[in-house]
Formats: C-alpha cells, structure tokens, sequence
C-alpha cells in the first residue's frame, strides 16, 4: 500500500517542501496507521538527508501523510532500532 507524504524541513537557513509517496506494510496501516506512517516519513526523511548531505542545523517542520493527517510529533518519536547481533 502506498501513502502520500509531505515534508517540510530547515536547513540552511531555509524551508524546504519534499513531497513523495512511500510504500506500507498494508495490516500494520490497518492496525496503527499514524505510527506505520511516521516510521515510514522517518525511513523516507533519512534517505533524503543522506542523499542531500544536510548540515547540522536540519529539522523536521512538519509531516502530513495522505493530504491530511499530521504526524509531525510522532515521526520525530521514531528511533533506529540497531540490531546487534555480536557474538558476544
């Protein structure tokens, strides 16, 4: 399943406007959706600060998934989940 994701992010000084779709796992949108759609604003906002290389000024305005539904709060709650799988 697919939601519409807006992001309004500073950097630089500035405002930037990002827009885009992103896939979800369609049960776990069914279950939660504004949490399934924030971790995947927060996986998608990731790879745009990779991409684009911001500085250390970068913060999330605003999120709004599907037109409406803001999710602002919640996607800067998301935290990588690190997998450890040492031996030790």
């Amino acid at each position: 399943m697919k939601i519409q994701i807006e992001v309004q992010m500073f950097a630089n000084g500035a405002n930037f406007l990002q827009s885009g779709s992103c896939s979800v796992i369609t049960t776990d949108f069914r279950k939660e959706p504004e949490w399934t759609a924030a971790v995947s604003a927060y996986e998608w906002i990731q790879k745009i600060k990779n991409t684009v290389r911001y500085p250390d000024d970068f913060q999330i305005v605003r999120v709004v998934y599907n037109g409406e539904n803001d999710i602002t709060d919640l996607v800067r709650k998301v935290r990588p989940i690190i997998k450890d799988d040492l031996p030790f």
